[in-house]
């Protein structure tokens, strides 16, 4: 498409996986909305395009930015209820709710991620093994479809949709508002314990002790050392209830530049890995206290302020897997994974292990399980580990998330979701046309 009327750019997946020349409108007016969306063939809704993955734009395809809308619409402070508009950005949502001692605990980790992008790839935070996932929050949704029309979600208006568009990636329409349900935040601090652990299974069974806890409960393991595979820590974070006369302070505006001219070369190799590793193992086991109050912000946004750990990857990125296993098979999964890993010797500079609740439906990347997240420099060697992987997800049923892994393929998930084919059957009885369209979509077959 051409078209004078609309800004042409480069848009870069978040990993460095993708980039690809874009046409882009920043509408301001509901109507505006509507117009936009008979501008081109096909479309897609972009919050703040920080996906791992090309989830809200495809080359020269057309995307609505929903940056400008990001408003609160209602909020109910009775009840314990608010009605946002879609482009509303995590830190803001926080700072109004926060205000009246309300949140919702299923906070993706970075605070410059839309709302509406919290939604559509049903986001779940650190406390997922005892809070599921935000869709567990979420009461009412406002859509607009080219074809459909405006169109109000939820439980018992068009519960179909609203299914669809949860974990969704955006493929039913444009997301306009979302409700959500809020719940008490009581303490504005952190209590943070923490508890070595001496394998990945070790680690494993350790969380597993803590399934029941409101705690947020997730592990850093290292990956340097061949013969010993994933030792480290588990970290617990408790609300602080002493502070809970205290305010949270207002989260700023984080400043993540976008566009950074980056190293020409990769800085994470297995010098600078086990250099990295080493530090802080050793700065936990011997400096760090095993309890200690931490920050709001620390704990919901880890990775604010060190930014440079994405940098240093340099301009061919990262690739990120998530992979949700069944308890039933978590053992011999990492079983599997530690040979595979001694054979190949990748190059992994990020094992965290974490618990998950709830139902897997559709696409969503939520169940039951214990929840395994790895970060590969993106190099040849490391691609096709993943391969080998993705063997081993198929052969254990395992769950490996679509929004955070760019390189996965239609293939894989059709072996993996046993409900994708219900997604993309049910999305096209809604959307006939398949209007609304990304790279992600397209690799998927969705």
């Amino acid at each position: 498409m051409t078209n004078k009327l609309f800004e042409k750019k480069t848009f870069t997946s978040f990993d460095k996986n993708y980039s690809a020349e874009i046409y882009i409108k920043k509408p301001d007016k509901y109507r505006d909305i509507e117009n936009n969306s008979f501008s081109a063939e096909n479309i897609i809704t972009m919050g703040s395009a920080f996906s791992y993955t090309a989830a809200s734009f495809k080359k020269d395809n057309f995307s609505i930015s929903l940056e400008k809308f990001n408003r609160v619409i209602d909020f109910d402070n009775e009840n314990k209820s608010i009605t946002v508009e879609a482009g509303m950005k995590i830190y803001d949502f926080l700072n109004f709710t926060l205000e009246h001692n309300l949140w919702i605990p299923q906070i993706p980790g970075y605070p410059l991620i839309s709302i509406a992008g919290a939604v559509a790839t049903n986001a779940h935070g650190k406390s997922c093994g005892f809070h599921g996932t935000i869709r567990n929050l979420i009461k009412k949704i406002t859509i607009f479809h080219r074809d459909q029309g405006w169109l109000n979600l939820s439980e018992i208006e068009n519960k179909e949709i609203f299914d669809l568009t949860i974990g969704g990636f955006g493929l039913t329409g444009t997301i306009i508002d979302i409700t959500f349900q809020l719940v008490d935040f009581k303490g504005f601090s952190f209590n943070t314990s923490v508890e070595k652990t001496n394998s990945a299974i070790d680690t494993v069974k350790k969380i597993q002790e803590n399934i029941n806890k409101e705690n947020f409960i997730y592990s850093w393991n290292r990956t340097d050392q061949k013969n010993n595979f994933g030792n480290g820590f588990i970290f617990q974070n408790k609300i602080n209830l002493e502070t809970k006369s205290e305010k949270v302070k207002k989260i700023d505006k984080t400043k993540f530049i976008y566009n950074k001219k980056l190293f020409f070369f990769n800085f994470w190799n297995k010098y600078s890995i086990k250099a990295f590793n080493s530090f802080y193992y050793n700065f936990h086991k011997y400096i760090r206290k095993n309890n200690y109050k931490d920050t709001f912000k620390n704990v919901i946004f880890p990775f604010v302020g060190k930014e440079n750990y994405f940098y240093m990857f340099g301009k061919k990125g990262f690739i990120e897997s998530q992979i949700l296993v069944s308890n039933s098979n978590i053992e011999e999964f990492l079983e599997e994974f530690e040979s595979l890993f001694k054979e190949h010797e990748p190059t992994i500079t990020l094992f965290s292990v974490k618990n998950m609740s709830g139902k897997q439906s559709y696409l969503r990347f939520e169940d039951n399980r214990i929840c395994l997240t790895f970060d590969f420099v993106n190099n040849k060697k490391n691609i096709n580990f993943m391969k080998l992987i993705d063997n081993l997800c198929i052969k254990h049923k395992a769950l490996p998330s679509i929004i955070k892994d760019s390189r996965i393929n239609e293939e894989t998930i059709n072996k993996c979701y046993e409900h994708a084919n219900n997604f993309r059957e049910d999305l096209k009885k809604f959307d006939k046309k398949r209007i609304y369209r990304s790279e992600l979509s397209d690799r998927l077959g969705l």
